[in-house]
């Protein structure tokens, strides 16, 4: 049953996809490292271009940079940023954002304020975090994981017409 959910057929797809990248360990654990880091900023929906653009600036592994991005997805994305949020507002010791009833210039610009500056501060002590564990443990699996045999899921039976 599971074999049929998508998600985790992705998952798989995704890490077979990196496993199979034609590049030194650590080539590959530098691009996924980045990618993480920027799935990891409040920049939802602009990440894979920001860190493929940033692993060709960089000449990191782009492929295994656009997998890492994916660390921030619909399911993720909210507890990873309530998460960022969270704690950016503690390190800075900051209240919580107050929401008005009345909308303005002043207003949007106190409220992204107050809700933005926290979020990228903890987006880059998470990015930074998970970036480094993730290189560490990148690093060490690929060798391993390359050669592993890791057999094909059948496909679901699909009726043909003639």
């Amino acid at each position: 049953m599971w074999r049929r959910w998508g998600l985790i057929r992705q998952a798989k797809l995704m890490l077979l996809q990196l496993l199979r990248l034609r590049a030194q360990p650590d080539e590959i654990a530098k691009g996924f490292a980045l990618g993480i880091f920027v799935g990891m900023t409040p920049t939802f929906g602009g990440q894979m271009l920001i860190a493929v653009f940033f692993a060709m600036l960089l000449r990191e592994n782009k492929i295994a940079a656009a997998i890492g991005v994916w660390i921030s997805n619909p399911i993720t994305a909210p507890f990873i940023y309530a998460a960022e949020y969270e704690t950016g507002r503690f390190l800075l010791g900051m209240e919580h954002v107050n929401f008005h009833v009345t909308l303005g210039s002043e207003t949007i610009t106190k409220f992204g304020y107050d809700l933005l500056v926290p979020m990228c501060i903890g987006s880059v002590v998470y990015g930074v975090l998970l970036g480094a564990i993730s290189y560490a443990v990148v690093l060490r699996m690929v060798p391993s994981m390359k050669t592993l045999r890791i057999t094909r899921w059948p496909r679901p039976f699909q009726k043909r017409s003639h």
